[in-house]
């Protein structure tokens, strides 16, 4: 009987050591990720501009709803396999830059992703600067050290390379840290 407790004992110490790991954690972070394509500019803001057809092209969402705009800012809410989240688009710039923003405050995430496309002599790079916020302890354990903060970024490049019929492999953008 006295064995039996061991395996809720570690879980509790191993619950107690994420939260605690988590709390130490920052809860901004910023990560960068890009591709590139031999795609024209135009032809990828044109895409990824077009919230409302963010489902025709993006497996992880199943429907996306362009909401009513506050304060000029285009809203929308992508809606996937485990939930729903309302975006708003900050700042289009074609065919250079579109800014995001997580618009629904009762995640437990929250933040920005800045889209630059810029030209090359073969096509365009998209790069994504992720500045995101994560509220919850457990979600910044997660975040870190099984996730990693480009997964989504990663992701949504992949799919976008994909819809233009490419194979473009999502590479780490931050800049190497100065001694």
């Amino acid at each position: 009987m006295k064995y039996a407790r061991w395996p809720l004992a570690v879980i509790a110490v191993l619950v107690v050591v994420v939260v605690i790991v988590g709390s130490l954690l920052p809860q901004k972070h910023e990560a960068v990720c890009y591709i590139s394509l031999h795609q024209k500019p135009e032809a990828v803001f044109a895409l990824i501009s077009d919230v409302q057809a963010g489902a025709s092209w993006r497996p992880d969402v199943q429907a996306v709803e362009i909401l009513p705009s506050t304060d000029g800012h285009v809203h929308f809410r992508e809606k996937m396999k485990h939930g729903a989240i309302t975006m708003q688009v900050l700042e289009a710039r074609p065919p250079e830059q579109l800014i995001t923003q997580i618009a629904d405050k009762s995640l437990p995430f929250g933040g920005v992703w800045i889209m630059d496309i810029s030209p090359t002599p073969d096509g365009c790079r998209l790069s994504i600067v992720e500045r995101g916020e994560i509220y919850n302890p457990i979600f910044r354990f997660v975040s870190r050290f099984v996730l990693g903060y480009t997964n989504t970024m990663d992701t949504y490049l992949r799919n976008v390379a994909h819809k233009f019929g490419e194979n473009a492999e999502p590479q780490d953008g931050t800049p190497p840290k100065s001694s």
